[in-house]
Formats: C-alpha cells, sequence, structure tokens
C-alpha cells in the first residue's frame, strides 16, 4: 500500500505545497498501513531532496532530469515510479502544474483521479472531502477500489518539519526523449499588476468595512507604514476601488504571509480559503461575532476608523 507524492518547486524553490504533500500524505500512508515515497523531479534535486527527506518520509527519489518543469518529463516519470515502487496511491498538488499532469498520468496507470481535495480518510475506501459554490458546501466522494490518485488543495494541511531521516534514492526512472515534445526556454511574468501577494511576507487587506473608495488611503497609509502589501476582499474588487491583483481569497490569490492583518473583513468562507495558511492573523472588526475572529490570532473589536489611525501613530512613533 505505497503512497507516492510528488514534490513541486519552481524557479528553483521548493514550494510549500511540497511540504504540505509530505503530512497528506504521510495520512494517506497511516490510514493505509502502508510507506510514504516521495517524488522530485528537475531542478536542484539534491537540495530539494535534502528538505523532503522528513521523518514522515520512508524514501525520496531523485529525478535528475532538466531544470523547470516539463509535461512530458513529469508524465514519464510519475508513471514509471508509481510502478517501479509498487504504489497504489498517487497524490499531486492541485495546482498548475499538478493539474496539467495529474490527468495524464492517471489515464495510462487507468487510476481514478480526485482533484482539489480539502481532506480526506481512506480507512476501508477512500472518501475524499471537496467544496463546491465558492467553498459555501463540503461533499464528500467515495471511491471505489484501492487504487486512485488525489490532487490536494494548498494551505489545507500543515507543511511537514524539513529534513530528517529519511532514505534518499537515485530513482528508477528512463526519460524517452523522443517523447518531450516541449521545453522550457525561460520565464516571463504574467502582466497581474504591481506586485504578486502570493509571494507576500506582509498583507494589509480591507472588506467591505471600509464604506467608501475615499476610505482607503488610511488602509494605504497603514500598509506604507508598515512596510505590508495592501490586499482586499472581493466587494473592493468587484466595485473596481482595487484591482483584480489585490484580491485575497478562492477566486483571487491564496496568500501565506509571515502577517496578515484582516480589517473590516468578515470572514466568508470565500476569503478565509485564501488567506488561513498565513503564520499570524489579526483582525480588526466592530462585530465580536464575525467568523474571522474564529481563525485569528489576534483579534480587536472596535471601528477601523478609530483602531488604524493609532496604529500609524505608533509604528511611526
Amino acid at each position: 500500500m505505497t503512497v507516492l507524492a510528488v514534490a513541486e518547486h519552481r524557479q528553483g524553490e521548493l514550494r510549500d505545497v511540497s511540504l504540505e504533500a509530505v503530512t497528506a500524505g504521510r495520512q494517506l500512508a497511516d490510514d493505509t498501513g502502508g510507506d510514504l515515497h516521495v517524488a522530485v523531479i528537475s531542478g536542484d534535486v539534491d537540495a530539494f531532496a535534502e528538505t523532503l527527506a522528513a521523518d514522515a518520509v520512508d524514501t525520496v527519489h531523485k529525478v535528475d532530469y532538466g531544470d523547470e518543469f516539463n509535461h512530458d518529463v513529469y508524465t514519464q516519470a510519475v508513471e514509471q515510479l508509481y510502478e517501479s515502487v509498487g504504489a497504489s496511491k498517487l497524490l499531486i498538488p492541485n495546482t498548475v502544474n499538478g493539474l496539467d499532469y495529474a490527468p495524464a498520468v492517471t489515464g495510462r496507470l487507468d487510476i481514478p483521479l480526485v482533484t482539489d481535495v480539502v481532506d480526506f480518510d481512506a480507512n476501508g475506501q477512500l472518501t475524499a472531502t471537496r467544496e463546491m459554490y465558492g467553498g459555501k458546501v463540503e461533499t464528500e466522494l467515495d471511491v471505489e477500489g484501492s487504487e486512485f490518485a488525489v490532487t490536494i488543495r494548498p494551505t489545507e494541511w500543515e507543511p511537514a518539519e524539513a529534513g530528517g531521516g529519511a532514505d534518499v534514492v537515485d530513482a528508477d526512472v528512463e526519460i524517452d526523449e523522443s517523447q518531450i515534445g516541449s521545453t522550457v526556454t525561460g520565464f516571463e511574468a504574467a502582466a497581474t499588476g504591481d506586485v504578486d501577494l502570493s509571494e507576500s511576507e506582509f498583507i494589509v487587506s480591507i472588506g467591505r468595512g471600509i464604506d467608501e473608495e475615499d476610505n482607503l488611503d488610511l488602509i494605504e497609509d497603514l500598509a506604507d507604514t508598515l512596510g505590508a502589501d495592501l490586499g482586499a476582499s472581493r466587494p473592493l474588487v468587484d466595485n473596481e476601488w482595487l484591482p483584480k491583483n489585490r484580491q485575497v481569497g478562492q477566486s483571487g490569490k491564496v496568500v501565506t504571509p509571515d502577517v496578515y492583518i484582516a480589517i473590516g473583513i468578515s470572514g466568508a468562507v470565500q476569503h478565509v480559503a485564501g488567506m488561513k495558511g498565513a503564520d499570524t492573523i489579526i483582525a480588526i472588526n466592530t462585530d465580536p461575532s464575525a467568523p474571522i475572529f474564529d481563525i485569528a490570532d489576534i483579534g480587536v473589536v472596535g471601528d477601523l476608523f478609530d483602531v488604524v489611525p493609532e496604529l500609524i501613530e505608533e509604528f511611526e512613533g
């Protein structure tokens, strides 16, 4: 009952979802009484493997071919590794890259695929939890049979502790170059605006509580004072008060900053889905029963027009 989890990296950096996949993979392996194997494909596989060799992992397999993600390389490598390690469960990040090769691999292996999973139970058969209607409804999907693949949504599992005592080996994989139909020649950032919130370490985010567009100047002053990036909930973007690249939430950016300050944001599930992975969440809201306080590490019940100026004065001093 071996579980094979696939790590992900981009432009030389191992992505957070890789260690989250270790946690989810360990859960799946424990549920099924099996081992957890992790595949790291392309890039600086030695450095990535050192990070991924967590105590929760049994074996890390390195596929040293190319520098960046390539559909054909990943499809071949994952298919071969799945068969060579005798896996019956495949776990892939639910990301642009993961959703690129997961259908191809599972089609070749002829196993069912469940995407965008936020939780699962595999005691007996797989019961995968997914969300619908913008996160308002959770659904459970039962999968028959002992073999299957899932893609896991980033930030839903805690990342595993990096490094440890796992075995690291060169993968038993042969890449057929004649089957590679494309090459990566470089990266060009999409025109998403002046900031990529998914890379931000400190975000000040504003919601409906701002009342009027003219009041945004106050929040921008706070962000500037703190050296933070400015984010927003969907209503402000829908009103065109801030551009789309500033939207945090299920239909916007998924962010994992060190600090996230939610100001005048009630905490709707769609917004929370995009920021609950922040290390420290600070909420400012006039409603003491606002759902945002359920996930906040620090909560301030008060009028933002009173609280924010005091914060600016405090940090300017």
